[in-house]
């Protein structure tokens, strides 16, 4: 069967790369949404920079490249534009939690209806392994040569304790569960986070290590604390799959209710008589 939604563009992604599970479990998904009743030319994407953001040149769907962080919030106005439309925000470890750190805490705090995936290495790898938020204390790279002395950050504590309604994380290595994630991610109305566990084969590889530790969850935790417990759990097994999901307003709906500026603006004529008569006095 042709895929509609490749494209012409070389990939350029290292042979090997969790990369690309990634994209095969979002193509998935983009057929499953398709038969849910999402259409494909409501799926809009973004991206920022590293090597994550290259998924865009990959799929056949229209969106915004964005700039390093800022992704976020192009989708974020995107939404507010236009409410129907489906927003999917690509980031790596490094835009979301470096650059991007203010717009991810500030999208999922208001509970901005889009879905975030991170392709989540553990490094700048677009820049040659440079230790990254989320980098393992110890990590080895250009920068850190003698191993990286910080603690990581935790992406799936972080982003429920600011507020995001649908928590998850995924592995790269489990293209089928991965796009049943995206999938439920998608059709979730708020604030979705997909931290996909993703190796770098040349200066991150923790295939052996994921595949030997990754383990999907059976069923969601039953509470808040209990997801929270969870997404601490650092030994041992490591759990994929929806750690946390709550029903909260949407910010664009709390902020003009049931408003859509597209599809309920006034016609041209209508806003240049209103300009006249604002210009003229007569308001």
């Amino acid at each position: 069967m042709t895929d509609t939604l490749a494209t012409t563009a070389e990939n350029t992604w290292c042979p090997g790369c969790g990369n690309f599970g990634i994209l095969n479990a979002f193509k998935k998904a983009v057929v499953i949404l398709e038969q849910h009743g999402i259409r494909r030319d409501q799926i809009i994407i973004s991206s920022g920079i590293g090597c994550h953001g290259k998924i865009f040149d990959y799929v056949n769907l229209s969106g915004l490249y964005s700039i390093h962080g800022r992704s976020m919030a192009t989708v974020q106005g995107i939404k507010l534009a236009n409410p129907s439309l489906k927003l999917i925000d690509f980031t790596g470890d490094g835009d979301a939690f470096g650059e991007g750190i203010s717009h991810i805490i500030f999208a999922a705090k208001r509970n901005a209806d889009i879905t975030v995936i991170t392709h989540d290495n553990g490094t700048y790898a677009l820049t040659t392994g440079q230790f990254s938020p989320t980098s393992s204390k110890g990590f080895k790279g250009p920068s850190t040569p003698q191993g990286n002395i910080e603690e990581p950050l935790n992406p799936l504590t972080l982003l429920m304790e600011v507020g995001a309604t649908f928590v998850a994380r995924g592995y790269a290595g489990k293209i089928d569960h991965l796009a049943d994630l995206i999938v439920k991610a998608v059709e979730h109305e708020g604030f979705s986070f997909i931290d996909v566990l993703q190796p770098s084969v040349v200066f991150n590889d923790t295939y052996k290590d994921y595949n030997e530790r990754v383990e999907i969850l059976q069923t969601p935790p039953g509470s808040y604390e209990e997801a929270m417990r969870l997404a601490k759990q650092l030994k041992g097994k490591l759990p994929v799959g929806v750690f946390y999901q709550t029903s909260k307003p949407v910010f664009h709906r709390g902020l003009y209710g049931e408003w859509n500026p597209v599809l309920n603006r006034e016609s041209r004529q209508e806003r240049l008589k209103k300009m006249r008569e604002f210009i003229e006095g007569d308001v």
